[in-house]
């Protein structure tokens, strides 16, 4: 009995939870629809790409994370979600079930919700410096520029789904959070 209380830490009878399922190859949107179907709430994060063939231009809308879905169920409903066709586990940590806060799925709403197509200024930020959004969906984010390539980069760590989503910011939508000290170049 303590076996399967550790394996199913973090699902609740009552109140359901975000926990991501690995699926089969490619099979993500299939699945998204089969768990709705069951009227299992579950989402699937898509990022818009254009694909140059020789002929043609398509615009797709691919998973964000390959092979990753994500549902929020109650215990009763997580033999259903394993039961679905192409549903091949759920995501575990050192054997533990781990539920994903609700705060890193909104964060990944928005982030895919946010199309940035600015002209990139000529900026004063540091490598390495805590920055925040401060303009656009993604506004309050909180990251640490990786690095000034004529574009400002912003590292975002979702900590439980293991996963960190690095984007391109304008220097007009940053700021250096609040006591964090500039330090000059020295060369």
């Amino acid at each position: 009995m303590s076996a399967i209380k550790t394996y199913e830490n973090h699902l609740d009878e009552y109140q359901p939870r975000w926990f991501a399922i690995y699926t089969a190859y490619k099979r993500e949107k299939l699945v998204l629809k089969m768990l709705q179907a069951k009227g299992i709430h579950a989402y699937l994060p898509l990022q818009k790409v254009v694909r140059r063939y020789v002929r043609k231009v398509k615009k797709l809308e691919i998973p964000l994370i390959n092979c990753y879905l994500f549902v929020k169920i109650t215990k009763a409903e997580y033999i259903r979600v394993l039961e679905t066709e192409q549903v091949l586990k759920f995501i575990r940590f050192s054997n533990n079930l781990l539920s994903i806060p609700e705060e890193e799925i909104q964060l990944m709403k928005r982030i895919i919700g946010e199309a940035l197509d600015y002209c990139i200024e000529p900026a004063t930020f540091v490598e390495g410096e805590e920055v925040e959004v401060i303009g656009g969906a993604l506004t309050g984010l909180e990251g640490k520029l990786i690095s000034i390539k004529g574009n400002h980069s912003l590292l975002i760590e979702l900590t439980n789904i293991g996963y960190q989503f690095r984007m391109d910011i304008p220097p007009s939508l940053l700021r250096r959070k609040k006591g964090f000290l500039h330090k000059a170049k020295t060369g």
